[in-house]
């Protein structure tokens, strides 16, 4: 039978214990390894913050941009409508400068199709159920053609700028059929 091989010398031995300086070094080596963590979470906390910093100030510029857009446009608004109203009134009046009332109709839709790509929409809601959201009521009149309701008539378009409303158009509100 074969023996058991013996325990050498170096199995025997108990364990040794790190000497004073070791473990000093230890503790330092813990306490460093500690001090980078709480580093760490800082740097990443701070990079978070600057983030969110960067996300919130381009989200500011950009409702700024959007309100001085918007001021601007409601002071365009009136000259906007003007030059509608002047547009219809000429054609009416002068049909035979229908070639210079054509010239301008053609500057008032460049005009208009420069808004229109910086967000400004028309609302035209001629026909459609009176939304109190986007329309401003102010007449009633009887009609046998436009339903209880919807706007018959719209006096003064209203505009969105960006999906929220600039201004309300001003409509003339049928009150259906009128009684006999």
């Amino acid at each position: 039978m074969s023996k058991a091989p013996e325990p050498s010398s170096f199995d025997d031995q108990p364990e040794a214990t790190p000497p004073a300086d070791a473990t000093a070094l230890l503790a330092q080596l813990d306490a460093a390894q500690a001090e980078t963590a709480k580093f760490k979470d800082h740097y990443v906390r701070a990079m978070a913050d600057l983030d969110n910093f960067r996300r919130r100030a381009a989200r500011e510029k950009e409702d700024t941009r959007r309100t001085a857009a918007a001021a601007l446009l409601e002071d365009l608004l009136p000259a906007l409508d003007n030059l509608r109203l002047g547009l219809q009134a000429s054609l009416q009046a002068h049909p035979e400068a229908k070639a210079v009332i054509d010239g301008i109709k053609l500057i008032s839709d460049q005009l208009r199709g420069v808004l229109a790509q910086h967000g400004l929409k028309e609302i035209d809601p001629t026909g459609q159920p009176f939304d109190a959201k986007f329309h401003e009521s102010v007449a009633q009149q009887p009609s046998a053609e436009v339903a209880d309701g919807h706007v018959l008539q719209v006096l003064r378009p209203g505009y969105l700028l960006n999906d929220r409303l600039l201004r309300a158009a001003s409509v003339v509100v049928s009150s259906g059929p009128g009684k006999h």
